[in-house]
């Protein structure tokens, strides 16, 4: 069985599903290659215009699977080198094949997302959630570890120092609707209809400038490091090339013929 499974449907939609609902999708060797594999598909297939991270069963993810694994290692590694080196090759390549690809990712979290799973979480461009989904970050508490996956830098950036460090000092549960509330995730939806909306959303972007929309995830970032002036400047050094694109000049177009825009035959 493959731990990770994806499909294209034909809008361009790939729904990419963890597939390992015995351990709540717990991060193994092989998951977390098939993430990548899945999303540098994802970036090269020209097919592909949004994607829908997901996860099988009644869990998102529970975090590194600590039975083992399977993640290459020597005799000689020390528990702590054997865990850098796999950040170093696949957990953090993991995250940021997600975060680089060049297609809009909806991240739809569909249950428990616990340790690196939060960072795994919160890796999309537009997060949503069951009701019924929480999030705990049990590496402090737990494990005497920091959080990690990228789940350092989401969160206080997402929700703040303050509510970050509570998560974290704490090692509570964060459910859905308060994660909403803070600013976490985008929406909560009911568990039956999570995915009937993650794919709403997701056929909605792929019928728009998927460049342009990621152009504006990219802004959105670089404006929470620098200061007003530096933002106004990238402003202008990215409307320079995206206003010169078949996209704009389309947008243009059809906002003067009062027609919807044509963003998927673009020439």
């Amino acid at each position: 069985m493959s731990e990770v499974v994806n499909e294209i449907n034909e809008s361009g939609v790939m729904v990419v599903k963890l597939n390992r609902p015995e351990s709540l999708n717990s991060l193994n060797y092989g998951l977390v290659t098939g993430v990548i594999e899945a999303f540098d598909e994802a970036s090269s297939n020209e097919k592909v215009r949004a994607v829908i991270l997901t996860g099988e069963g009644r869990g998102f993810c529970s975090g590194a699977d600590l039975s083992g694994g399977g993640w290459p290692t020597e005799p000689e590694w020390s528990t702590g080198e054997i865990s850098a080196k796999n950040m170093e090759f696949y957990l953090n390549p993991m995250i940021k094949k997600i975060v680089n690809c060049p297609k809009p990712v909806v991240n739809a979290i569909n249950g428990i997302a616990a340790g690196g799973g939060v960072g795994l979480a919160l890796s999309g461009d537009i997060l949503i959630a069951a009701k019924s989904a929480r999030f705990k970050l049990v590496f402090g508490k737990q494990l005497g570890i920091i959080s990690d996956v990228g789940a350092s830098w989401f969160v206080p950036k997402l929700i703040s120092r303050a509510r970050a460090n509570a998560l974290a000092l704490l090692g509570e549960d964060l459910h859905a609707e308060q994660a909403e509330d803070w600013g976490l995730i985008w929406k909560t939806y009911e568990d039956d209809s999570l995915m009937d909306e993650a794919m709403r959303i997701a056929l909605q972007i792929s019928d728009s400038a998927i460049e342009g929309l990621k152009a504006c995830v990219h802004a959105h970032d670089n404006a929470s490091n620098v200061s007003l002036d530096e933002q106004l400047e990238y402003e202008i050094k990215t409307q320079r090339v995206l206003c010169d694109e078949p996209a704009f000049k389309e947008g243009v177009l059809a906002f003067l013929e009062k027609r919807k825009p044509n963003f998927r035959n673009l020439k």
